[in-house]
């Protein structure tokens, strides 16, 4: 499957599933693979407590941020995603749970809350999509948000960075969900890297994981603020 830009007002974006035409499939899909697993993994290591605001950006369907609401239905969480209708699918599921979420249209590399806003900060499956040029201003902009004490939590589709196994993953991908030419540029090191540069203390890869059969590698972040 070839992956479709979406044209937005001021700017384009690929959106979660490649198509348009494929986003029913893609919660299905990503859970099939592991990712559900993966996002509570995600979750635990944050050490949410009651209260928090909490923002999940790239929040596509919101699967994630449901599951942050769900984890502790006190805390405020907050969804943002350029594509109106992942975000539609979202505010359904939502409220389907009977869950509360402030869903908002918009890029993570601008994000349109104050600085010192938000005790966590939530990445899934997202990072892949944005330009080289936007991550480490995507970086720079959780970085902003969160208060003092607060803490970046990152997961995602990461690189091999050597052997045929890594290309047969990309392609493997690139089949079921969408073009993965970004993905190259997804490696442990860069990540950390990037992380650092944009103010992050402590930033490290928590740990790393397989879905479908070993064939996709995802990497867990952290760095505080």
């Amino acid at each position: 499957m070839s992956s479709e830009i979406i044209n937005h007002p001021k700017r384009t974006f690929l959106p979660a599933a490649g198509h348009d035409l494929f986003l029913p499939l893609y919660d299905p899909l990503v859970s099939l693979f592991g990712g559900d697993r993966a996002r509570r993994d995600l979750i635990a290591q944050a050490n949410i407590t009651s209260a928090q605001r909490i923002l999940d950006i790239g929040c596509g369907t919101g699967t994630l941020a449901v599951m942050l609401k769900r984890c502790k239905t006190d805390v405020e969480v907050i969804g943002l995603d350029p594509d109106p209708k992942a975000l539609q699918l979202a505010k359904t599921k939502a409220t389907r749970a009977g869950l509360s979420l402030q869903l908002d249209q918009g890029f993570a590399d601008q994000l349109p809350y104050a600085e010192d806003s938000f005790d966590r900060v939530f990445s899934s499956f997202m990072f892949h999509h944005l330009e080289e040029q936007n991550r480490e201003k995507t970086l720079r902009e959780v970085s902003r948000v969160l208060k003092p004490g607060g803490s970046f939590h990152l997961l995602d589709f990461v690189d091999h960075e050597h052997g045929s196994h890594g290309l047969l993953s990309r392609g493997f991908l690139s089949r079921l969900i969408h073009s993965t030419d970004r993905l190259k540029d997804n490696s442990d090191a860069r990540i950390v890297q990037l992380m650092r540069r944009a103010g992050f203390t402590n930033a490290e890869k928590m740990k790393e994981s397989h879905m479908l059969l070993g064939l996709l590698r995802t990497s867990y972040y952290r760095g505080s603020v």
